[in-house]
């Protein structure tokens, strides 16, 4: 075993020395450099799937859901419903909607984290007026100075760029993958903002309805949440395929009824022995998996009192595993903190 002060990087001693060579690789969920790679699960194609903790390629290639899960996962599929999973940090809420996208070839999974001041046009779609503003008086100024100008005064689908929400509600023959992630810290208020939208599949940009009838075929062409052109005619969005649409939260708080109702609910447990180690082979790999095999069982006991994050664990077995310093459970509880501390 390792001498505690062996694995340190930075020593506190105030002399330079050249220790940053020793630093090992990243984990992976914080590999910056694999930005650019190309990623056949992501139309970006910017390596940030495997990057994000939490919403990663090869969890969900070995994720295996219970029996529960995968009815209430196909009811979903079956009835065109959202599905609600609601459950602790950790549970592998998000990771569902990951897995369904890859069995099921549906692309790329569009994400939309929610936080306290989210609302639903953010989901929908950003209309930049701005930027049509100013480009319409450089053309004007540009008339006339006799430059002649373009005319951008009509083409205002180049201002508009589709959300998560709006891109995954536009026709298509196969439906798309929509992650709302943490619906639980919104404004009080989008939820029921939600209902229309998510029961009738279909929402209008007013921008474009009011100019509709003066556009070639009635048509506008807008950006997509993966930065594709894409034609909106008649300035409605309308799904032919309704997606397949996961609210997850993490029972925060309470959903108004007719939400509820317009919903499956699945509640997820937490996460078993077998589970935390599949989630952690997926991120760090076998090895790593059958060393943490007693910081999984210690982080499960802590878990049955205390509020954990699986990442936590995760930070945990991938340090004292690449530091490998005495010491090492002292490390990994100063690692895995409960995040419901009292005050």
């Amino acid at each position: 075993m390792s001498e505690p002060s062996e694995w340190l990087i930075y020593r506190g001693a105030g002399e330079p020395h050249e220790g940053i060579e020793r630093l090992p690789p990243p984990p992976p969920w914080r590999d910056f450099a694999s930005r650019g790679a190309p990623d056949p699960d992501e139309a970006d194609g910017d390596g940030s799937a495997d990057r994000r903790l939490g919403g990663h390629r090869h969890v969900a290639e070995l994720h295996r859901p219970g029996a529960e899960e995968l009815e209430m996962i196909n009811a979903a599929l079956y009835l065109r419903r959202p599905l609600l999973v609601t459950g602790t940090p950790g549970a592998g809420k998000s990771t569902l909607a990951h897995s369904v996208a890859h069995e099921l070839g549906l692309g790329r999974v569009l994400r939309w984290p929610i936080v306290s001041r989210t609302t639903l046009l953010d989901g929908l779609y950003h209309y930049d007026a701005i930027a049509r503003l100013q480009d319409v008086q450089i053309a004007a100024h540009s008339a006339a100075a006799g430059a002649g100008g373009a005319d951008v005064a009509g083409d205002v689908g180049s201002y508009i760029r589709l959300g998560p929400l709006g891109t995954a509600l536009l026709p298509s023959e196969r439906p798309r993958v929509l992650l709302i992630d943490e619906l639980d810290k919104s404004d009080i208020d989008l939820p029921n903002d939600l209902l229309n939208v998510l029961e009738e599949g279909e929402f209008g940009i007013p921008e474009l309805e009011r100019i509709a009838d003066r556009l070639p075929d009635g048509e506008a062409e807008v950006l997509d949440d993966d930065g594709n052109k894409v034609k909106v005619r008649g300035g409605r969005v309308q799904c032919t395929s309704f997606p397949f649409v996961v609210l997850t939260s993490n029972g925060e708080r309470d959903f108004p009824a007719p939400l509820m109702r317009r919903c499956i609910h699945l509640e997820l447990g937490r996460p078993d022995h077998q589970r935390l180690a599949t989630f952690v082979r997926a991120h760090l790999g076998d090895e790593a998996a059958r060393s943490g095999d007693d910081l999984i069982a210690h982080f499960l006991e802590r878990s049955r009192s205390e509020l954990l994050a699986t990442d936590q664990l995760l930070n945990a077995i991938y340090l004292t595993d690449a530091a490998a310093p005495a010491g090492r459970d002292r490390l990994a509880d100063l690692l895995i903190q409960r995040l419901d501390r009292p005050r």
